[in-house]
């Protein structure tokens, strides 16, 4: 991998629009970037698709690295990770195909498991209903909805850390309630 100094180069010649820095930075950080989106996306295509879509981000926003405030990696990555993070989230909200739609219509559940899973959600919605609204709404906006810390933070207005714990003890209160 190149060193920083000269991928702090090639960015900003990338900046001016300059195709040839912008092949040099593909060649010498695609792996890295590469390795970040399979890391998260664990399906080798999207992450190929993701990639691509990742050096368009960079291609648009050269201008923006300010070599003071991060590293270029750290720079680069972040781009990934959160364009790759970004992918996950859309694949969560709703976007369902005929497959999956035909596959979750017929779950092949017989009355038995049915009833089984109907007790279980009954017994978490028991058990959220034991905690603090907010802290219970946390819980389900950052592991049902898929909101992350730092969004659920700045939405409450609260610390990062505060969140952090709030959603540590919820978990913890449930895990007890259920256990119980």
């Amino acid at each position: 991998m190149a060193e920083p100094a000269e991928i702090t180069q090639l960015l900003s010649r990338v900046a001016l629009r300059d195709r040839a820095a912008f092949k040099a930075l593909y060649d010498r950080t695609s792996a890295k970037l590469f390795g970040v989106t399979l890391r998260i996306l664990s399906n080798r295509t999207e992450a190929e698709d993701a990639l691509q879509e990742v050096f368009i981000k960079v291609w648009q926003r050269a201008e923006g690295y300010r070599p003071d405030a991060a590293s270029p990696m750290t720079w680069l990555i972040t781009i990934a990770r959160n364009h790759a993070i970004d992918k996950v989230r859309a694949r969560r909200s709703g976007h369902t195909d005929i497959e999956e739609a035909f596959d979750l219509a017929d779950s092949g559940m017989n009355p038995e498991q049915s009833a089984i899973n109907t007790d279980d959600g009954n017994r978490i919605d028991d058990c959220m209903k034991s905690l603090k609204p907010d802290r219970a709404e946390a819980v389900r906006r950052v592991y049902v909805e898929g909101e992350s810390y730092n969004e659920l933070a700045d939405r409450l207005a609260v610390p990062l850390n505060t969140v952090r714990t709030w959603l540590r003890r919820s978990l913890l209160a449930l895990r007890e309630c259920l256990e119980a």
